[in-house]
C-alpha cells in the first residue's frame, strides 16, 4: 500500500431506511478496505429515518469537516440527540442547518436544560452557518437566548416555525447580532397572540435593508396587534414576497395592512386571510360577502398601486385540511 497515491470520493447521503442500500453498503465496505486511501466527504447530508448506530458508523467514515448542508427530520429522543451533537460540532463548514420534529417535553427539566447547553455550544464552532431553520423543536422555548448567543456569522436565512416561544425569547430574537444581514425570516405557526409585538417591530427594522422574504403566516396575530409592525414593514423595501395567512384580523386592518406595503415595489407575492366580516358567526365563510370584500379591496388597492399578484386565504378546510386561495378578481381562485 505504501507509495500508492489517497483520492477523494464525493456523495451526497440521504439516510431514509432502516437499513444501508447495497449501493451504500458496498461503498462503505471499499473505503474501510482502503483505509487511508480513500476518504468520503459529504456535502449534503440528510437524516429522514434511521437506526442512530447506523448513522454513527457511517458519520465515523465521513469528513464531517466537508459537510455544508444538514437535514435531521427523525424523532428522536433526547439520548439519540444528545449522541448527534458532538459530531454537528465536528462539522466545520456547514452553511444550512435544518431541524425538525423534535420533542424533549417528556423529560425533566434538568435533563432538558443539559442537552440544550450541550447543543447551542456546537453553534460555537459553526463559523460559516448561514442558514437555520428550525420546525417543531420544542427546546427552544424560553431557552432561544442560549442558541442565539452561540451564532458566530450573520445569517441570511432564519426560520423558526411552529415552535412555542415566550414573549422573551421574541425580545432575544430581536437583540440578536446575527439577524441584522437576514434575506428570509419565516415566523410560521409561532403564536405571538398574547404577545407584545415591539420585538417584532425592532427585528424588522433591522433587517429592512435586506429582508427579501417573510412569512408570518398562522401566528394569531389580531388586529390591535398589527399597527405596531405596519411602520416597520413599509420600510422594507427589498421585500419580494409576503405571506400573512391565518391571521385573524378585520376588513379595516386588512385595507390599513395593504395601504402600508404599496410603497413596497418589489413586492412579487402577497399572501393574506379573508378578512373575519367574512365569516358568519359559527366561522363559515360566506362566499358573497367574501366576494364583496374582494372587489372593495380591488377597487381600493388599484386605486393606490398596480399590484403583481395578491392572493386572500381562506381557513384550513376541517374536511380536506387544504386552504383555499382568491385573487383580486372575483373568478380568481385557487386551491
Amino acid at each position: 500500500m505504501r507509495g500508492q497515491q489517497s483520492f477523494t470520493v464525493f456523495i451526497d447521503l440521504w439516510l431514509q431506511t432502516r437499513t444501508l442500500d447495497e449501493y451504500l453498503t458496498c461503498l462503505l465496505l471499499w473505503i474501510k478496505q482502503r483505509e487511508g486511501l480513500l476518504h468520503l466527504c459529504c456535502k449534503k447530508l440528510r437524516i429522514l429515518g434511521m437506526p442512530f448506530h447506523n448513522i454513527r458508523n457511517i458519520l465515523k467514515m465521513v469528513n464531517l469537516d466537508c459537510i455544508q448542508e444538514v437535514e435531521v427530520n427523525c424523532s428522536w429522543i433526547l439520548p439519540i440527540l444528545t449522541q448527534f451533537t458532538p459530531y454537528l460540532g465536528q462539522m466545520g463548514n456547514l452553511q444550512k442547518l435544518d431541524l425538525s420534529h423534535v420533542d424533549v417535553s417528556r423529560y425533566v427539566s434538568t435533563k432538558q436544560k443539559e442537552f440544550v447547553t450541550q447543543f447551542t455550544s456546537q453553534f460555537l464552532k459553526l463559523r460559516y452557518l448561514q442558514k437555520l431553520h428550525m420546525n417543531s423543536v420544542s427546546f427552544l422555548k424560553g431557552h432561544l437566548d442560549q442558541l442565539l448567543s452561540c451564532l458566530k456569522t450573520p445569517l441570511k436565512i432564519l426560520a423558526i416555525t411552529n415552535c412555542v416561544l415566550l414573549e422573551s425569547d421574541l425580545r432575544h430574537l430581536s437583540q440578536c447580532p446575527s439577524i441584522g444581514q437576514l434575506k428570509t425570516l419565516d415566523l410560521r405557526g409561532i403564536r405571538l397572540a398574547n404577545f407584545c409585538l415591539v420585538p417584532l417591530q425592532v427585528l424588522l427594522e433591522k433587517v429592512a435593508g435586506t429582508l427579501e422574504y417573510l412569512d408570518l403566516d398562522d401566528c394569531g396575530i389580531v388586529d390591535s396587534q398589527v399597527s405596531t409592525i405596519l411602520p416597520a414593514l413599509s420600510r422594507c423595501f427589498e421585500l419580494t414576497t409576503f405571506s400573512f395567512c391565518g391571521n385573524p384580523i378585520s376588513m379595516a386592518t386588512l385595507e390599513n395592512l395593504l395601504c402600508h406595503t404599496i410603497r413596497l415595489n418589489n413586492l412579487c407575492l402577497e399572501l393574506y386571510p379573508a378578512p373575519r366580516d367574512s365569516y358568519d358567526a359559527d366561522g363559515t365563510l360566506c362566499q358573497s360577502r367574501f366576494a364583496q370584500l374582494r372587489a372593495e379591496l380591488m377597487g381600493r388597492v388599484r386605486d393606490l398601486r398596480h399590484p403583481k399578484r395578491i392572493l386572500f386565504c381562506t381557513d384550513y378546510c376541517a374536511d380536506c385540511g387544504n386552504r383555499t386561495f382568491y385573487g383580486l378578481d372575483i373568478d380568481q381562485c385557487c386551491c
